[in-house]
């Protein structure tokens, strides 16, 4: 018998055919001699829904009141997956985040994990039930005010839940079958990884992969759980997330066999960035240091970062950096409130940016990745702003309306394309 965590996305629990189709899979699960614990998103695209009907009604609404709100979505699909369960003959048990022990920071919005004491998930599992738990959320353990985990939180809920229960596998269903070298919807060619380490798995969802939170991967990593990424439209072996060197678990691989990483994990876009350039600023130390200080303060990551050489005649120089999009009102303004102590002269920024990442952990030992990579950039005529790199990761910006040629030159170049066409079986990619 195992013990397995399996989360559902928004576009496994649409509408009630699907949410009936996922009960019978978990029901399933469980008549087949296993304990099942079970994260679910909200249905469809309605935290979307959610957050445009909040944005209708206010401009800036309070953090607290839109954690309330958005929390709703999670609260249907649990209930109405209890009730299909119910209805198979099983006993289903929905649980808020809060009645599910995930205990939270005070960070509206964007809460982390501190805590989980699943007690009443695991006197479910001791009752014969299937505990339903709503992603996404926890409670503030200062405030005790609900919290969200920000977009992509449900992936998290469910690591840190099968972490906490000391789960056999968590796995994740989404409306693929697994991670894929890049995103089926932007080349349909696109390859199915059948394994795929932490590490890699960790810069696809930095660059911008949509399939996995870069939160639950490296919650699962510090755990050494497996986390399994497959469909819940289909019964096909899907993606398995584990350390590198690790045989693949026993349920993907009953002979025990060694296999061997590519070379390239894939190839990830990420349309949500905007580049920012603080434009002549004095060459001299630590200016820059004041610049990113003043960007840290108002919460906004920085990716990216570029300084160009010094104008000899002129003394000063310009400092670009990649942030996300949602952020860039927030880094303009920070920005702009110290230009009098920086000196810097002028601020300019561009939202039709994408940053194009080509990942794999075999780049450590394979010299020729990297003249491969432009080389394909150059003869799809496209042009580079921005480069940026990790032992693993090659990363650069482009234009918004050449990156997925960009993407699609590199897949071709690197031979990740397949012989047929990867199939999706739902959602919008929201």
């Amino acid at each position: 018998m195992a013990l397995i965590v399996q989360k559902y996305g928004g576009s496994s629990v649409s509408d009630a055919a699907s949410v009936r189709r996922v009960a019978k899979r978990i029901v399933d699960t469980k008549r087949a001699g296993n304990d099942v614990v079970v994260v679910v998103s909200a249905m469809g695209d309605s935290t979307d829904e959610l957050l445009e009907l909040a944005h209708e009604v206010s401009p800036d609404p309070p953090g607290r009141e839109l954690d309330m709100l958005l929390t709703a979505g999670e609260r249907i699909s649990m209930a109405v997956l209890a009730m299909a369960i119910h209805d198979l003959g099983e006993e289903g048990r929905s649980h808020t985040g809060s009645q599910a022990g995930l205990i939270t920071d005070s960070a509206h919005g964007a809460a982390r994990i501190i805590d989980v004491t699943p007690r009443r998930i695991l006197h479910a599992i001791d009752d014969g039930a299937i505990p339903i738990v709503a992603g996404f959320q926890g409670v503030s353990l200062e405030s005790k005010d609900i919290t969200t985990l920000g977009r992509g939180g449900s992936d998290t809920t469910a690591v840190a839940l099968a972490v906490a229960l000391s789960a056999d596998v968590c796995e994740i269903f989404t409306d693929v079958d697994g991670v894929f070298s890049t995103d089926p919807r932007v080349v349909p060619a696109a390859r199915r990884v059948p394994r795929i380490s932490y590490e890699e798995m960790l810069e696809l969802a930095a660059a911008g992969a949509k399939v996995l939170h870069v939160r639950c991967v490296e919650y699962a990593r510090r755990a050494n759980l497996p986390i399994h990424v497959r469909s819940s439209f289909s019964d096909r072996e899907g993606t398995w997330v584990v350390t590198m060197n690790d045989p693949l678990p026993a349920a993907a691989n009953p002979e025990g066999a060694t296999v061997e990483l590519p070379i390239i994990a894939g190839v990830a876009l990420d349309l949500n960035d905007c580049k920012i350039t603080a434009i002549g600023v004095p060459d001299r130390p630590g200016e820059a240091a004041e610049i990113f200080r003043a960007v840290a303060e108002a919460g906004v990551n920085v990716d990216m970062i570029v300084q160009n050489v010094s104008q000899g005649d002129t003394g000063r120089t310009d400092v670009t950096f990649t942030s996300p999009l949602a952020s860039r009102e927030a880094a303009i303004t920070a920005l702009r409130r110290v230009q009098g102590q920086i000196g810097y002269q002028e601020l300019a920024y561009d939202d039709g940016i994408a940053k194009v990442s080509l990942i794999g952990a075999g780049m450590r030992s394979d010299p020729g990745v990297a003249a491969t990579f432009f080389r394909a950039v150059a003869d799809a005529g496209i042009n580079i702003s921005m480069i940026t790199t990790s032992e693993i990761r090659i990363s650069v910006v482009t234009d918004r309306d050449v990156a997925t040629e960009a993407v699609q030159a590199l897949h071709t170049a690197f031979g990740l394309d397949a012989d047929g066409e990867a199939v999706v079986y739902g959602g919008t990619g929201r």
